[in-house]
């Protein structure tokens, strides 16, 4: 009923109804999100999360300044009724009813309760502008659990500070579920399958440094400390084709592996265009048209996907965000401090690093083999070693 016609290009997000008219609240919230240097990403997975709202309000005959707390039941209902809309294969065991019809799988857990974000932030910025008089239909409560942190973490002023954090009434519960790092044959067969100096260095710098994919797509030559061997990574939104860091704190990644800067220098010095006047690291190659572009998310995805079928790897999650899991839980088993780990990743929060702490806790396993007795040294009767 609803549909998103436009795109980030030239800084405006169009949403229109079936007749091709603007959706005007829609389009000028995303326009707000944009001027706030939000991630263009960010602004259309908003504006396409309104079209929810838009899509019930509509078959409910209500307008959007008319939806109250009581209506924010009925549209949690609307949205557990709405079909996922997945395009990649699913090879899951699925629901058949008796015509032999498979039952449709609704949204997710994670993906209502974005929508129900972006539904709150939309009519806080409606009351912020003046264009809603009531109360935010999303209600919200104190967050209780704030209270609970961890041992490993406790904020400062815990329990002092007079500002209390609060949760939507509204959310429902998702599963935690664990990162899935690459094994070591696998991360072999990967680095075997690529087949340049330019793929090889963007799988290191995800691999040994941690990098998200935006954050390597965006690096400029003058983010490289060959001497200091390090990276910059830094905030900046000149990717022509979208790619930024998601995270606006910059920092910086040190690589002392040995390999991943010998071989991004290798890259640059003989691979990488050399007419080439513009400062991003990562170009297309080749004759073709697109030469001298810097390589896009859709670009990465695709040679990430061709070098993982020559490996013979066909784990349906593997996506070039795998390498940045698979770093983060190499650097927690082999004994990295979580806020360590959480400065390198470039997390705003701890709770993000935490998720790598359950992969594979030193602690657990330790008591667990001592409880056991496996690091009992065992003795016989005369005092001598089995």
């Amino acid at each position: 009923m609803f549909k998103l016609t436009g795109s980030v290009s030239g800084g405006t997000i169009l949403v229109t109804d079936l007749d091709g008219n603007p959706v005007e609240p829609i389009c000028r919230f995303a326009a707000y999100l944009l001027a706030k240097a939000y991630s263009p990403n960010t602004a259309l997975a908003y504006a396409r999360d309104l079209i929810h709202l838009w899509t019930f309000l509509s078959t409910q005959g209500i307008h959007w300044t008319s939806f109250s707390p009581e209506l924010s039941a009925a549209f949690l209902g609307h949205l557990r009724s709405v079909p996922a809309n997945r395009k990649r294969r699913d090879t899951s065991i699925r629901l058949v009813v008796s015509e032999g019809a498979p039952v449709a799988k609704g949204l997710s857990a994670a993906t209502i309760n974005r929508a129900l974000v972006a539904v709150d932030a939309f009519y806080r910025w409606a009351i912020f502008t003046g264009a809603f008089s009531v109360a935010n239909p999303i209600v919200k409560k104190q967050d209780q659990t704030s209270w609970r942190v961890s041992d490993r973490h406790r904020p400062f002023l815990t329990g002092i500070l007079r500002q209390r954090s609060e949760v939507r009434e509204l959310r429902l519960k998702t599963m935690q579920r664990l990162p899935r790092p690459m094994n070591q044959q696998q991360v072999e067969g990967l680095m075997a399958a690529t087949r340049n100096l330019r793929d090889r260095s963007l799988v290191l710098l995800m691999l040994n440094g941690g990098l998200r994919p935006g954050e390597v797509l965006g690096l400029h030559l003058a983010d490289i400390g060959y001497g200091r061997r390090r990276i910059f990574v830094r905030c900046r939104d000149d990717h022509p084709k979208g790619a930024r860091s998601k995270s606006r704190v910059e920092r910086v990644v040190d690589l002392h592996d040995g390999e991943t800067l010998e071989t991004l220098n290798a890259y640059v010095m003989h691979e990488r265009p050399s007419d080439a006047d513009i400062p991003f690291v990562f170009l297309v190659g080749g004759t073709g048209v697109n030469r001298q572009e810097p390589l896009s998310y859709s670009a990465l995805a695709r040679l990430f996907a061709r070098a993982c079928e020559r490996a013979e790897i066909r784990e349906p999650w593997m996506t070039p965000h795998a390498l940045r899991h698979t770093h983060a839980t190499r650097m927690w088993e082999a004994g990295m401090r979580e806020l360590t780990l959480q400065k390198r990743l470039g997390h705003a929060s701890p709770e993000s690093t935490r998720i790598y702490t359950r992969v594979s806790d030193a602690v657990v396993v330790a008591e667990y083999r001592h409880a056991l007795g496996l690091d009992r040294p065992s003795q016989t009767t005369d005092g001598e070693a089995l």
